[in-house]
């Protein structure tokens, strides 16, 4: 049920509650934005949101902006930055899966014509309204998010575990998962 301020209860702190308000659940076209949330929910992997939240404006600057074009040519001394700054989540995986992922996202943006299209289609260009009344009955995953995370490790990514891509399909409103007495559950109805 949503809590007391009207919005999911999950949305405790200040910056989460600005996140539910403003994103959670928005569909994104941008690819600009749809490689932004690939890189932080990867980053995110047993971590809080919270702590991804507030690291949010450092891994805009590391991350030149979220610029795939840009993260795609980090080479070991970008890593080596990277791996140093304090200000982002410094683990060599996934940074390394970052930059890679990167790579993979401009080949899917080739051959598709951007990553929204080829993100979009496995919903038929339409988000996906779930019906949920208590956070007990929104999934961790789902069929869907199974089908995008193999497809994409087979197109080189890492770190789009089936968890993750779901965490993912959330955040860029490809699924509505707000809950139904969520003032935002509603609104995202309207086109």
């Amino acid at each position: 049920m949503p809590g007391a301020n009207g919005r999911c209860p999950w949305a405790r702190s200040a910056a989460e509650r600005d996140y539910h308000d403003r994103e959670w659940g928005v569909p994104q076209h941008d690819d600009r934005v749809l490689f932004e949330f690939l890189i932080l929910e990867g980053a995110q992997a047993g971590l809080s949101w919270s702590t991804i939240l507030n690291k949010r404006p450092a891994y805009r600057a590391a991350y030149r902006g979220f610029d795939p074009a840009r993260v795609a040519t980090f080479d070991e001394t970008d890593q080596a930055r990277l791996l140093a700054d304090a200000g982002i989540v410094r683990n060599r995986l996934k940074i390394g899966a970052s930059i890679g992922n990167a790579r993979a996202f401009l080949a899917i943006q080739r051959e598709f014509g951007s990553f929204d299209r080829y993100l979009w289609q496995w919903v038929d260009h339409r988000p996906i309204h779930n019906l949920w009344h208590d956070m007990s009955q929104v999934p961790a995953r789902t069929a869907l998010s199974d089908a995008l995370s193999r497809d994409l490790r087979r197109r080189g990514f890492r770190f789009v575990g089936s968890t993750i891509c779901y965490a993912y399909l959330q955040a860029v409103g490809v699924v509505n998962d707000h809950l139904q007495g969520c003032a935002r559950w509603a609104r995202l109805q309207q086109p």
